[in-house]
C-alpha cells in the first residue's frame, strides 16, 4: 500500500494520525490517508503567507508557465492517475480518465483569461484600476469531481498571484495528495501547499487570520457554516452550493431524441453532479413517452465496479450518501411509482441501479430535495407558467433547463427560471469562458470566465491628479 503525505511548503510530510480511505466499490480499504494536525495547518498556513510576496511579483508569463507545467505532469500520469480516481471515487475507468485530462486543460487554458488594467480618464484626474492578490487561498474541494474541482480553483487562484492551500475531501484525498507528490518541485515552495484530514480542518482553515479567502464547492448547510467561520476575519468567499435543478420538456418535443440527453443530464456522474437534472417537469400530452423512454435507458444501463470494462455507472462515492439515496428512493416509493431501479444489488458496494420515478409531486422528498445520486423524479404538468412557478419555488438556484423544439419559445421561458445558469436544450454545459454562480441558497459569487478570475483579486484604484 502506497503512503501518501501532505505537501507543505514544498516538502512531503507523513503525520502521526491517518484515516482510511475506502474502495466504494469494494468497501475494502484503499490506502491511510495522513490527518493534518492543528499544528500542521499552522506551519502551512505560514508557509502559503511566506510565499505570497514572490510569487505575488512573480511575472505573468512565469505564473503561466507553471501552470502548463502542472498540466504536462498530469497528462503525462494520466493512467495512473485516474485509476486511483476510480478507485477512491467510484466512477467508471474511462470517466476517471476524462476528468484527468479536462483538469490538465484546465491548468494550461485559465492561462487564457486575463485581468488588464483599466483606465478611466478625464480632464481633472487619471483613473486606473487594477486587480491585485488577495494572499493566502484555502480551496476546499468536495468528493464528487475532486481532480475537475480543484481546477477550477487552483488555477485561477495562482495565476492571479495568491498562494494556495488545497484540502480534498476526506473521503477522495489520495490523488489529489498522489499529485501534490508529482508536482512539489514545479512551482516554489509554499505557493501551492495540499493538506488533508478531517471535518474540522475545513473549519480551521477557515477561522485562520492569515487565510484572506475560501474558495469552497460543497452542500449548502456545510457553505452556511463557512460564511459563519470567515466573518470573523471578513474573508472573501466564493461558495458553490447545493442545486435542485428542474429540467422543462415543453410538448412539442421529440420523446426518443430527447429522452436521451435528459438521461445524461440526470445521471452523468451517477447523479452526483451539483447541476445534474434533479427535478424533471414534463408536459402532459408526451408524459407518459418520455417516462417509458428514460425506464428503458435506465434498465439498459451497466452498473458496477468502475475498472471494469463496459461499466457505465459506479457505486456512490460514500456510504452515508448511499444510505441517504435509499431513504429518499424508499420515501419516494409512497407517493410515486419506481419505474425502473430503486434497487441495491445484494453485494459489496454502494451500488444503486439508475432509478425512474414517476406519478410523483412536488412536497415529496424526492422532488423538495437534492438528491444527489441516481434516482430522478418525473413531475407531470400541463400549463408551461405551472412548471415554471414549481420550479422558482426551491430555495436553491443553480441551474435549470428547458428544452423545447422551437429554441425562441424555450428561451421566453427560460429568462424567467430563478438560477444561475439556465440552458435550452441542453444540460450542465460549462466553459472555461463562462460564468458560472447559484442563485438563492445555490451560492456566491462565480467560477470560470473574468468574472471568476476576479474573484481571487482585490480592485485596486488608483486615482491621480493630471
Amino acid at each position: 500500500m502506497n503512503e501518501f503525505k501532505l505537501l507543505i511548503g514544498g516538502r512531503l510530510v507523513s503525520t502521526t494520525d491517518t484515516v482510511n480511505v475506502i474502495n466504494p466499490a469494494t468497501e475494502e480499504v484503499l490506502a491511510a490517508c495522513p490527518v493534518a494536525s492543528q499544528n500542521d495547518v499552522e506551519e502551512t498556513v505560514a508557509a502559503a503567507k511566506a510565499a505570497f510576496p514572490g510569487w505575488s511579483r512573480a511575472p505573468l508569463a512565469e505564473r503561466r508557465d507553471a501552470m502548463r507545467a502542472i498540466a504536462d505532469v498530469l497528462e503525462q500520469n494520466a493512467s495512473e492517475l485516474a485509476r486511483l480516481l476510480t478507485q477512491e471515487q467510484g466512477k467508471p475507468l474511462g470517466e476517471a480518465t476524462r476528468e484527468v485530462m479536462a483538469t490538465s486543460v484546465f491548468f494550461r487554458n485559465f492561462c487564457n483569461i486575463d485581468l488588464p488594467a483599466r483606465e478611466i480618464r478625464s480632464e481633472s484626474r487619471r483613473v486606473e484600476m487594477l486587480r491585485k492578490p488577495l494572499g493566502v487561498v484555502a480551496a476546499i474541494v468536495p468528493w464528487n469531481f475532486p481532480l475537475v474541482l480543484m481546477a477550477m480553483k487552483v488555477p485561477p487562484a495562482l495565476l492571479t498571484g495568491n498562494t494556495v492551500i488545497l484540502k480534498p475531501a476526506p473521503s477522495t484525498p489520495l490523488t489529489t495528495l498522489r499529485i501534490g507528490e508529482l508536482i512539489k518541485d514545479v512551482l516554489p515552495p509554499g505557493v501551492l501547499n495540499i493538506i488533508s484530514g478531517n471535518n474540522e480542518l475545513g473549519a480551521w482553515l477557515t477561522a485562520h487570520p492569515d487565510v484572506r479567502k475560501i474558495s469552497f464547492t460543497g452542500s449548502t448547510a456545510t457553505g452556511a457554516r463557512v460564511m459563519q467561520g470567515a466573518a470573523a476575519t471578513l474573508k472573501r468567499i466564493t461558495l458553490e452550493l447545493g442545486g435542485n435543478d428542474a429540467a422543462i420538456v415543453l410538448d412539442d418535443v421529440n420523446p426518443k431524441e430527447v429522452a436521451p440527453k435528459l438521461f445524461q443530464g440526470a445521471f452523468q456522474n451517477n447523479g452526483q453532479v451539483c447541476i445534474a437534472i434533479k427535478r424533471l417537469y414534463v408536459h402532459d400530452s408526451i408524459y407518459d413517452e418520455v417516462c417509458n423512454e428514460l425506464a428503458a435507458l435506465a434498465d439498459s444501463a451497466v452498473v458496477g465496479d468502475g475498472l471494469k470494462q463496459g461499466t457505465q455507472f459506479g457505486p456512490l462515492q460514500n456510504k452515508p450518501q448511499y444510505e441517504r439515496v435509499l431513504e429518499l428512493i424508499a420515501d419516494a416509493k409512497r407517493y410515486g411509482k419506481a419505474i425502473s431501479g430503486g434497487e441495491s444489488p445484494e453485494k459489496a458496494g454502494y451500488f444503486i441501479r439508475p432509478t425512474i420515478v414517476r406519478d410523483i409531486q412536488d412536497g415529496s422528498r424526492l422532488v423538495d430535495e437534492e438528491q444527489f445520486g441516481p434516482v430522478l423524479p418525473v413531475i407531470r404538468y400541463t400549463e408551461p407558467e405551472d412548471a415554471l412557478s414549481r420550479a422558482n419555488a426551491s430555495p436553491y438556484g443553480l441551474g435549470s433547463s428547458v428544452w423545447s423544439a422551437d429554441p425562441a419559445r424555450a428561451y421566453e421561458l427560460a429568462k424567467r427560471l430563478d438560477a444561475g445558469t439556465v440552458w435550452v436544450n441542453k444540460h450542465g454545459e460549462l466553459a472555461l469562458d463562462t460564468p458560472f454562480g447559484g442563485a438563492k441558497q445555490s451560492g456566491i459569487g462565480n467560477e470560470f470566465g473574468e468574472e471568476g478570475m476576479a474573484e481571487f483579486t482585490q480592485l485596486h484604484v488608483l486615482n491621480m491628479a493630471v
